[in-house]
């Protein structure tokens, strides 16, 4: 099955939106990158399909630069928050299907909310909850947030436990808790192999709610 290409403007290329710009461009998808400073501009130039020096809380200039043509719109502009909330306004006005905004205060992510933004991002709360996770429990390496309180946490298995079988975890006891499957390097490995025996470093695909998870990660 052939992946559908999808397009998207990222506006605002500081460390947070080349960064995201970058990544989409590697994942095959058709990207415009677009920022007021002629200096970030062609530093991302080489990397992107195309690039582009605009004022984008000028809806008309919007139009022209032919950013109404993209799906998805991230708007990744930083502190100026009157020209993230004028480029929000204006990639709706203009028909952009999808927009996510990074917000630098809560007071801004309730306006862009109120804006009608698909999406909106504190990268800085999200990164520091997330290390916070994993500083909490060593043996927890990732982990993702699924919404109304559940995740999937990525746990790594510790050396005392080499040798036991996944049946010994006793997941099954634990409410709430479903093993999705065990990473083993590259090699990915059923749910159902209780009686497979784990290695140090095995790594544990599980969901559940956050305390049971953080019950079960205290345990190991």
């Amino acid at each position: 099955m052939v992946k559908e290409t999808r397009t998207f403007a990222v506006i605002g290329l500081g460390a947070f939106g080349s960064t995201v710009a970058s990544e989409l461009a590697r994942f095959g998808n058709k990207v415009i990158g677009v920022d007021r400073d002629e200096r970030r501009v062609a530093q991302m130039a080489n990397t992107l399909q195309s690039t582009v020096i605009l004022d984008t809380t000028d809806e008309q200039a919007l139009r022209e630069a032919g950013i109404d043509r993209y799906q998805v719109g991230l708007i990744a502009i930083g502190r100026d928050v009157e020209a993230s909330i004028l480029t929000t306004m204006n990639l709706r006005l203009i028909g952009i299907e999808t927009i996510w905004v990074k917000a630098s205060s809560k007071t801004h992510h309730r306006i862009l909310a109120k804006l009608g933004a698909d999406r909106v991002i504190l990268p800085e709360q999200e990164m520091g909850r997330h290390t916070a996770q994993m500083l909490n429990n060593p043996v927890v390496k990732d982990y993702v947030s699924l919404g109304n309180g559940f995740s999937v946490v990525n746990i790594e298995v510790p050396e005392r436990l080499a040798g036991r079988s996944l049946a010994d975890l006793k997941l099954a006891e634990a409410e709430g808790l479903r093993l999705l499957g065990l990473m083993r390097g590259t090699e990915y490995f059923e749910p159902g192999l209780t009686d497979m025996a784990l290695e140090k470093d095995d790594r544990l695909m599980v969901l559940g709610r956050r305390p049971e998870l953080r019950l079960f990660g205290d345990r190991l």
